[in-house]
């Protein structure tokens, strides 16, 4: 089956055919670097990675570029409490988002640019935009005229007429159309807006943010002809897939597809996809609403594949619902896959597999699973029957592994399966905890030997309190004639 995906464009479900037979052009609006990263930002970062694996073991050389939002009111109003100036502040939150990456088992894209690295590429676009007459200046700023673009307004099924006013209200006197947007801002940030993000913090004079020199005067740039500028920098004219946010599709993508195109005459994006956002509760988990769990936070509680196997349980495209009982799910699907798989290892691994025996159950089940979940992956994208048929490998050894013999090698190929299909959502089956659990050991091991010294010292009452921790940490202890041993939960 051909890779079909639902392109917000058209809103087709359409088979996917990149521009190069061999290569995918993949462009993801990233963050806007201002608060620390939650699991509604994770949950399009997993969505986008996975999209990013299936390609890859479709054959596709992909091309995954992300940007990072440096320059912004929002990174401004954080001066003084995250660092001295814009950059340092945006710095920090780009490192912050970096190690949150990591820790979800995300593939490394091509390239994350920043827009201030991209000051002169937005400023060449914005020149052609204004001497193509796509684009006014009006008192130091740039605008982009909605009406010389006929096709304005196609990504989200809007007419002009029955858009409203885009940007502040300050700009409207300089605007042709109220619908016009910006594309540089003359001067620093408006104080009113830093103010606005600031959460409570106060200033005698609130942090006016970088300026840069451009021939309409010191300014900086708007917020949507930085995406056109850093995608098209690094991967041409056209995309094959952009992806964003749901929340995004109008004004930002929208604008995204007039100006870039407007500017080059070419197909900006062929096919646009969005993610749903994330529920918590009755809205939507944001930042701005202060409703939600940081990346860190949901990592040091339930690891990667745990965190992996929740946001992978629903589709990209369909919406999503935090809750106790919806972790509690993910935690319990994980164990059973976590759980066949060590199952199958130690079996595969035992004198009790044969060489002769051959259990078609399991060989038919696995080879089914293979099939259902490439048709999955080949349908949208589609996470939740992909873990389905992956659940259904876990079932297969479960039922063989009762027998008293073992088929070697339909246990090999169902091992195989869970490691490579489970790749593919980014599961770690023995490798994620490899790190952790050597460390471990070594912390308990050093533990018990300062425990050895406290009983041999007749400190017996820090003996046991150090034997509570560990055991309060799950790690087993037992007294023995040779020593003291320790295991692992």
């Amino acid at each position: 089956m051909t890779l079909h995906v639902t392109n917000t464009l058209t809103g087709e479900k359409e088979p996917f055919e990149p521009q190069d037979p061999k290569d995918v052009l993949l462009y993801y609006c990233g963050l806007t670097v201002s608060d620390p990263p939650h699991l509604g930002h994770a949950r399009s970062w997993v969505h986008v990675d996975v999209m990013h694996r299936w390609l890859e073991s479709l054959g596709y050389d992909v091309r995954h570029v992300e940007n990072f939002t440096d320059v912004n009111e929002k990174i401004v109003a954080r001066v003084g409490e995250d660092g001295e100036n814009e950059a340092d502040v945006a710095r920090a939150y780009i490192a912050r988002t970096i190690e949150d990456m990591r820790s979800l088992n995300l593939l490394r894209a091509e390239v994350y640019p920043r827009v201030s690295e991209h000051v002169p590429e937005i400023i060449d676009l914005v020149e052609t935009l204004v001497e193509e007459g796509y684009a006014y200046e009006s008192n130091g700023s740039v605008y982009f005229d909605v009406s010389t673009f006929e096709e304005y307004g196609k990504l989200s099924n809007q007419d002009l007429e029955e858009i409203e006013s885009q940007g502040d209200p300050d700009e409207r006197s300089e605007k042709r159309h109220p619908a016009d947007f910006a594309l540089w801002k003359a001067g620093a940030v408006d104080p009113e807006a830093v103010r606005e993000h600031s959460k409570g913090a106060t200033w005698e004079r609130p942090p006016s943010g970088g300026t840069w020199d451009s021939p309409w005067g010191e300014g900086r740039p708007g917020w949507h002809i930085e995406c056109s500028a850093m995608s098209m920098t690094h991967l041409g004219e056209t995309l094959d897939i952009h992806v964003g946010g749901r929340d995004l599709v109008f004004p930002h993508h929208e604008n995204e597809i007039a100006q870039s195109e407007a500017a080059t005459g070419q197909q900006f994006a062929e096919y646009w996809l969005h993610c749903e956002l994330f529920q918590m509760g009755e809205e939507k988990m944001s930042s701005s609403l202060g409703n939600f769990v940081t990346v860190e936070q949901a990592t040091d509680q339930w690891g990667t594949n745990v965190l992996r196997t929740f946001l992978t349980a629903g589709s990209y495209n369909s919406q999503q619902l935090y809750s106790d009982e919806t972790i509690a799910e993910a935690e319990e699907r994980w164990e059973r896959l976590e759980r066949a798989h060590e199952r199958a290892s130690e079996a595969v691994d035992s004198p009790d597999a044969g060489t002769k025996l051959e259990d078609d159950d399991l060989r038919e089940t696995v080879a089914a699973a293979h099939e259902a979940f490439s048709e999955a992956m080949n349908d949208d994208f589609n996470t939740r029957e992909a873990q389905s048929a992956l659940l259904e490998v876990a079932n297969g050894i479960n039922r063989h592994v009762e027998a008293e013999e073992y088929d070697y090698r339909g246990l090999r190929q169902a091992v195989e399966a869970l490691e490579e299909l489970g790749s593919v959502l980014g599961l770690s089956f023995g490798e994620e905890t490899d790190g952790d659990v050597s460390l471990a050991g070594e912390v308990a091991s050093l533990v018990l030997e300062v425990r050895e010294t406290e009983r041999e010292a007749g400190n017996y009452e820090r003996a046991d309190e150090l034997r509570d921790d560990l055991e309060a940490l799950g790690i087993e202890v037992q007294d023995t004639d040779e020593g003291p041993t320790y295991r692992l939960p």
